[in-house]
């Protein structure tokens, strides 16, 4: 399998603020593992230079009226709300980042690569007309829209794996049943942006493509990986999606300061071979990795190292973390279980695989 790794030095610049978790030396210390770790040495590892988005390719997604806004607040170094800044230099990076996602897949269209990861992506708290969350752009949406309008594609499945809910993704697809949205996060009732939950599967068309398994916090490895075999494979086995396109990044991890989720880096490797398996098998591949979340700078980059690892395919990883994984606690089992029953019921209408 050949995989392509999109990334640019103006990444950086995607750099919140000096008191802000959202800062741009994610990027830096997470090529420098892959360089210690030998990754980009690899013979099936391709590095992905990508192009600035244009305007019309985020007018496939975003409101004319919200691009513009977010154009103007850049030009005068204002603020989109209290946590998400904007500058020129964190406009040029946002349109890099959101461009290595469109390269990404023009490179598995093109064959250029089987399958591949976008780093510094996976901005899902953006909708249609708003941001927010250290989120301008959905480069999600932008790349689903790209493979849609340019390559016809008809059918993606999106998993997202960040430990908040991908409210924006959510919004702008949630009544279009070519879009299978699954989302595992964090219990929406304790977590920003407070919503996600189980009885939220879609509106008109797109009921029943919007499935949501909220987790309680402590959840680890064994619990969140027997989610995604009972949720996530049989419903990709039966939609058949042309593409499947996960998110998320390290912000899952038992250490990380923004989730209470309580996954390790060996999670994180499950997780994504796990879903480059079931790419394997179901769409020819064909699988985009979108890795951009992540608060604890200690571990960031042996969590997306784990990741990338899972897409291109190694055996292991061994990239060790200055912390001792907590326990689950036992009752993260059992809510998981109530969680697993109710969202079946709700699905059952839809989804023959849950009859």
């Amino acid at each position: 399998m050949q995989v392509g790794i999109a990334y640019d030095e103006k990444y950086v610049q995607y750099d919140l603020g000096p008191d802000h978790p959202f800062r741009g030396d994610r990027f830096t210390n997470t090529m420098r593992l892959f360089e210690a770790q030998g990754l980009l040495r690899l013979p099936n590892v391709v590095l992905l230079k990508p192009t600035p988005l244009s305007k019309e390719d985020l007018l496939r997604v975003h409101d004319a009226d919200y691009v513009d806004l977010i154009f103007r607040l850049a030009a005068q170094n204002r603020p989109y709300d209290i946590e998400t800044p904007v500058s020129p230099e964190i406009l040029e990076a946002a349109l890099l980042i959101a461009g290595g996602a469109v390269k990404v897949g023009e490179a598995i269209v093109e064959k250029t690569v089987d399958r591949g990861v976008a780093l510094g992506c996976g901005l899902h708290h953006a909708g249609r007309n708003y941001g927010g969350g250290f989120c301008l752009f959905n480069d999600i949406a932008v790349l689903i829209e790209f493979l849609r309008s340019k390559h016809g594609f008809r059918r993606f499945l999106v998993l997202d794996y960040d430990v908040h809910f991908g409210n924006g993704t959510s919004d702008i697809y949630y009544a279009d049943p070519s879009v299978l949205f699954i989302s595992l996060h964090q219990d929406p009732r304790t977590l920003y942006p407070g919503t996600g939950f189980v009885d939220q599967i879609g509106r008109g068309e797109g009921v029943g493509f919007n499935v949501n398994v909220p987790l309680p916090p402590g959840t680890g490895d064994e619990t969140y990986l027997r989610v995604l075999n009972e949720v996530f494979v049989p419903l990709a086995s039966e939609f058949k999606p042309e593409i499947i396109i996960g998110n998320g990044g390290s912000d899952s991890h038992f250490a990380d300061s923004l989730g209470n989720l309580n996954l390790t880096v060996d999670g994180f490797f499950g997780l994504s071979r796990l879903i480059a398996s079931v790419a394997e098998g179901g769409c020819g591949g064909r699988f985009a990795l979108l890795v951009g979340s992540g608060y604890n700078p200690v571990v960031l980059p042996a969590c997306w190292y784990a990741l990338a690892a899972g897409v291109v395919g190694l055996n292991s990883v061994d990239v060790p973390v200055p912390y001792e994984a907590p326990a689950e606690p036992e009752y993260c089992g059992r809510v998981v279980d109530t969680t697993l029953a109710e969202l079946k019921r709700l699905l059952k209408p839809y989804w023959a695989c849950f009859k």
